[in-house]
């Protein structure tokens, strides 16, 4: 920062709220603002029955984007498929909500609220996909992301201060984010149960999302210098983490920033690791895609930024002459 020390000076002291201003919006406002928008749920049973069921979920307003289906078994598949949230199914005895928790708790306690009436009998609940028996809330899975989206920001950083470049800044990343995957794994699948899937799937899952935060950082600090890792981060953990809905779900932030979330390399992680964790990799393709890009982006800007030839070493200053005796 350049200028007398009285401008810089006044430059900290101006910038500082500014960050807490950004830092409370993106974290702040989208959790004061949860509620559901567009909520892919599901309605099965006899056409009468479930045309009664969608009219109540319909109340809502645009809360709820229902799918119809025709009968228990099919809205059960669509929930393993992450294609909805839940499912609200007639049957003789009354309507019976199927949800699923590892989707999202906070969608699964919000569905089972909305069609709890205060007048008629207690609606019946089945868990279709639980979480684990060792993360029963799933705040240790929300948990989870602060700390990959910090390793992955270390690691492009840690390759920008250290001065390394093309393969080996390349490598880096690489090695970097495969150990932090399975680093990752071991304590949440083996030690603390939060994770239920594929142990070497969910490594994969957990060290792509790894690198591709790791490559944008570098990449960016490559091109621009160390405001590159300024603007990695920013992107990664203030917009990225905030954005990426790993307490609740991508449909209850406010528009738009649910999308959004969804195309940084922090939500698409969330998403990739839900899948191979919890539903079988079902819903993984466009998550997996997202990061894969991210990664190739961040390489390329790396590879471009090594062609950029290294500032030489500043000239030395000039000796004052020697009056000769």
């Amino acid at each position: 920062m350049r200028g007398t020390p009285t401008r810089r000076m006044i430059a900290v002291a101006a910038l500082v709220p500014v960050v807490v201003a950004v830092a409370l919006w993106a974290f702040a406002w989208p959790a004061a603002r949860t509620a559901p928008h567009g909520l892919p749920v599901g309605v099965a049973g006899p056409a009468a029955a479930a045309a009664a069921l969608e009219e109540q979920l319909d109340r809502r307003g645009d809360a709820f984007a229902v799918h119809r289906f025709a009968d228990e078994a099919a809205a059960r598949e669509a929930i393993g498929a992450r294609e909805v949230y839940g499912a609200l199914v007639a049957s003789p005895s009354g309507p019976r909500l199927l949800t699923a928790p590892a989707a999202g708790p906070a969608v699964a306690q919000l569905l089972t609220a909305a069609v709890q009436s205060p007048d008629g009998p207690p609606v019946e609940v089945a868990e279709v996909v639980p979480l684990p028996a060792g993360d029963p809330r799933g705040s240790g899975f929300a948990a989870s992301v602060l700390p990959l989206t910090l390793a992955g920001v270390a690691a492009g950083a840690l390759v920008a201060l250290t001065g390394l470049r093309g393969a080996r800044a390349a490598g880096a990343l690489v090695g970097a984010a495969a150990l932090a995957g399975i680093t990752v794994a071991a304590m949440a699948h083996s030690w603390l149960g939060v994770l239920a899937g594929n142990w070497w799937q969910e490594a994969g899952a957990l060290g792509l999302t790894t690198l591709a935060v790791g490559s944008v950082v570098a990449g960016l600090a490559a091109l621009l210098g160390p405001r590159g890792i300024g603007l990695g981060g920013f992107l990664s953990v203030l917009l990225g983490n905030a954005f990426a809905g790993a307490a609740s779900a991508p449909e209850l932030l406010p528009a738009p920033v649910g999308a959004l979330g969804q195309w940084l390399p922090p939500g698409a992680g969330v998403s990739l690791v839900r899948s191979v964790s919890f539903f079988d990799g079902a819903g993984a393709g466009p998550a997996a895609l997202t990061l894969a890009a991210w990664g190739a982006l961040g390489l390329a800007a790396l590879a471009l930024g090594a062609r950029r030839p290294r500032p030489g070493p500043a000239p030395a200053p000039k000796q004052p002459a020697v009056a000769a005796a």
